[in-house]
């Protein structure tokens, strides 16, 4: 599939998923073989996280001890800091990689005009591009301060109404538009990270409502997914409460823990596994619809076929 293609609002839908039909296994494999490790170490942490919530604060209300929190930090404040900043620094990097594969990804893919990449390719690929993924990530910061107010005054006025809910996921889709182009182009080589945001803004608005409301629509069918995945869990453990239920209408206190935990885990290694997969899915598109406007401001596919035309003469 040729990504530098003129689109519009239609197609940025049907190329997306036309994109993962076509390569979706090749994607997933990779990115699950990059990640993994760095998924398992969060999943695993989060495990115990979700555990201690239980635990601590839920079997301490159970018990009824309102100081469970202070009696456990107290406790064991040492080991509770030393995993919570191991989790911020594997959380960072893992988001770092993860956040920087579907460019990384796609640039290969326009490369080679195809999947016919391997692993060790997008693994060459991260270390070439080592310093500007944390370049973008410092800059991203900064950008972010400025940005942050702008769209939360913007978010807040248009929560206030009912049509107004419903533009909120717009907000994010030009957003994260704006970030995500801007790394794809500041991998390209040809411009520096400033520029870069400066020429992703400018696509965007090339193009705004068709492209923010692609990705508004991506990210609002994401959004959906992961609740209704979230509520699995939840429905079994109301399940579960129903048929654990004391003969005096009150639930069993160890069953209720039980139970709690299970669903807690439940829930977040779920909601974990469902929203790394759609985050691909809805920077995919951001792709799909990144180089879309890019064909049309810089003609880069017409200007291939001209030459091609001409060599063949």
């Amino acid at each position: 599939m040729q990504l530098y293609k003129s689109r519009d609002f239609g197609s940025f839908f049907q190329d997306t998923f036309a994109f993962l039909k076509q390569n979706g296994k090749h994607l997933y494999k990779n990115f699950f073989i990059i990640n993994g490790i760095f998924l398992l170490i969060l999943m695993v942490m989060g495990y115990f996280f979700s555990k201690f919530y239980v635990d601590v604060i839920f079997g301490g209300v159970i018990n009824g001890n309102p100081n469970a929190i202070d009696d456990y930090m107290n406790e064991n404040a040492g080991v509770f800091i030393l995993l919570l900043l191991v989790f911020i620094a594997v959380g960072l990097i893992a988001g770092l990689i993860s956040y920087s594969f579907v460019p990384i990804y796609l640039k290969l893919y326009t490369k080679n005009n195809g999947i016919s990449f391997n692993t060790t390719d997008i693994i060459k690929e991260y270390k070439a591009n080592l310093a500007k993924i944390f370049t973008f990530l410092i800059c991203g910061i900064l950008i972010a301060i400025p940005l942050s107010i702008i769209s939360g005054l913007m978010m807040f006025i248009l929560a206030i109404t009912l049509i107004g809910i419903l533009l909120l996921p717009l907000v994010l889709g030009a957003l994260s538009l704006l970030y995500q182009g801007s790394l794809m182009e500041y991998f390209e080589n040809k411009k520096s990270i400033w520029d870069s945001f400066g020429y992703s803004w400018k696509l965007i608005r090339s193009k705004f409502w068709p492209a923010v409301g692609c990705v508004g629509i991506f990210y609002f069918m994401s959004y959906i997914a992961q609740n209704v995945v979230a509520m699995i869990p939840y429905v079994f453990f109301i399940i579960d409460m129903v048929a654990e239920m004391q003969p005096n209408g009150s639930p069993d206190p160890q069953q209720l823990e039980k139970s709690m935990t299970i669903m807690m885990v439940a829930i977040f290694l779920l909601t974990f596994l469902v929203s790394s997969v759609l985050n691909v899915i809805v920077q995919i598109n951001q792709g799909v619809v990144f180089y879309s406007l890019k064909e049309d401001n810089e003609n880069i596919n017409t200007k291939s076929d001209i030459d091609l035309i001409g060599s063949s003469e």
